[in-house]
């Protein structure tokens, strides 16, 4: 019988598992570590006792090492790519049962099922943020400088637009110039739609936001920003930028924020 205090964490790429590692050993939770071969970092190893690599696709192995760890609850934290998801997955038997099971195979539906074979298996998947509420903010304006009437206009119709985004299940992130929708985040990710933008209006201002989806599924799938975040920002004239309160993790919080000061970006968290 599995500990109570005794946890698995299935990482991928970023900052965001080592957050949780640290975390979780500040509360005396032990870890044991499933690190996706394509996408999590190697000095991973320098942070946790018990490791163990495995590529994408390989569901049987995950549940076989942690049940031999005596892991009855899972944390999944660090991005998986999207199109890593679909271009590089060599699924083994159990993985290829459920993709055969599956009628929509959208990165959310794919990992949802993954969540309920673990679960059936004696696996609980438990929120990604469980051990990290310090990190999720509070709604209000988060930098030194609040957004200027014209930033509140492209934030509030950038909400609308994210909103209806997250609503279909497409992605997170609406860049918005002067009233007007530049980008929409579908497969890509957040970085590379702000770049995406950048491209678009020959050096005009811009405006994010990034939302989490109405009914996203905080056990796999959390927004995440982080000073990289700010410093991309930066360079592409992204002045302003809304997230989630509550819902979206910012990494090294105080760094991020001070990055933004300098850079004269204002955050916001809305509800």
């Amino acid at each position: 019988m599995a500990s109570s205090n005794k946890y698995g964490l299935i990482a991928g790429n970023g900052r965001f598992p080592f957050l949780v590692l640290e975390a979780a050993r500040t509360q005396g939770i032990e870890m044991v570590v499933a690190a996706i071969k394509e996408e999590a970092f190697p000095d991973i190893e320098k942070h946790a006792t018990s490791v163990h690599w495995l590529s994408l696709g390989q569901l049987g192995k995950l549940i076989k090492t942690f049940k031999a760890e005596g892991v009855s609850h899972a944390i999944m934290a660090g991005q998986v790519k999207h199109k890593q998801i679909f271009s590089s997955i060599v699924p083994d038997l159990k993985m290829l049962q459920l993709l055969a099971s599956l009628a929509t195979k959208n990165t959310d539906s794919l990992i949802g099922a993954v969540a309920r074979v673990l679960e059936r298996e004696g696996i609980h998947l438990v929120e990604s943020t469980t051990f990290l509420g310090p990190l999720l903010p509070g709604p209000g304006t988060l930098t030194k400088r609040s957004p200027t009437d014209e930033e509140k206009r492209d934030l509030d119709y950038g909400y609308r637009l994210a909103r209806e985004l997250g609503r279909l299940d497409v992605g997170q992130t609406v860049v918005v110039s002067d009233g007007a929708c530049v980008s929409l985040e579908a497969m890509e990710g957040t970085d590379a739609v702000m770049e995406r933008s950048a491209a678009l209006v020959n050096g005009r201002p811009l405006r994010v936001v990034k939302l989490a989806k109405p009914n996203q599924d905080l056990r796999f799938d959390v927004p995440v920003i982080g000073p990289a975040t700010v410093r991309l920002m930066a360079r592409l004239r992204i002045t302003a930028m809304a997230i989630e309160a509550g819902k979206t993790l910012m990494i090294d919080r105080e760094e991020l924020l001070r990055e933004a000061d300098q850079q004269g970006i204002s955050i916001i968290a809305v509800e």
